[in-house]
């Protein structure tokens, strides 16, 4: 586990986020693109690296499509996805990490760095920023296969006929009308009792137009 991006003005991270929305895409997010936006002191350089270790620009600052996306109307869930992948180490350890306390923060980035506790304060006050201004998706939501409806299975010995149509060709000058009947008979059904079902089916289905 390597050590964690952090700046050391987090305070600054959300109004840089909200430039990011407002101005236009730049060629490439340097020290000089900071300065046009009026980040001018010598500390908020740091805040590139917190752009990398989203991914809203890529190892030579230029921006990516995750920039684009952040554009949208969605763009505290894109930051949010954002920050799951750049701190990926993080949400291994603490699913929840986004609602975890300083202290268990604290644990993880120490863990992985040799750096004081100073570094280590404002590696948890970056992602802490980094989070207020993103949503994130529930723990347990996942794409689940859609609930399949319609006919019930069956068995995988049984037999399904063709379904049976029956259309009204009436001369009543109304619309035709057409009913489908499917029929599920057991496999240990006797020759006479399927018989049976359609002779039956016959009789309510046909009986009618006998005698007509």
């Amino acid at each position: 586990m390597g050590d964690f991006t952090y700046t050391t003005v987090p305070g600054k991270i959300k109004p840089l986020l909200d430039k990011i929305r407002q101005v236009g895409v730049p060629s490439k997010a340097n020290g000089q693109w900071l300065k046009t936006l009026g980040f001018t002191s010598s500390n908020d350089a740091s805040l590139i690296g917190i752009l990398k270790a989203v991914g809203l620009v890529d190892a030579s600052s230029i921006p990516t499509p995750v920039w684009s996306a952040y554009r949208g109307v969605h763009h505290k869930r894109t930051l949010g996805e954002a920050i799951r992948k750049g701190y990926a180490e993080l949400f291994a350890v603490y699913p929840d990490a986004w609602q975890r306390s300083n202290t268990e923060l604290e644990h993880v980035f120490s863990t992985s760095s040799t750096a004081g506790k100073q570094v280590i304060n404002k590696t948890v006050a970056t992602f802490k920023t980094l989070c207020e201004n993103a949503e994130f998706a529930p723990i347990d939501e996942q794409s689940e296969p859609l609930v399949q409806t319609g006919p019930m299975h069956l068995p995988a010995a049984s037999t399904a006929p063709a379904p049976t149509r029956i259309q009204n060709t009436g001369n009543s000058g109304g619309p035709s009308v057409h009913i489908d009947i499917q029929i599920h008979i057991s496999p240990e059904a006797s020759t006479d009792q399927i018989d049976q079902i359609f002779k039956s089916m016959a009789k309510h289905l046909y009986g009618e137009r006998k005698t007509e």
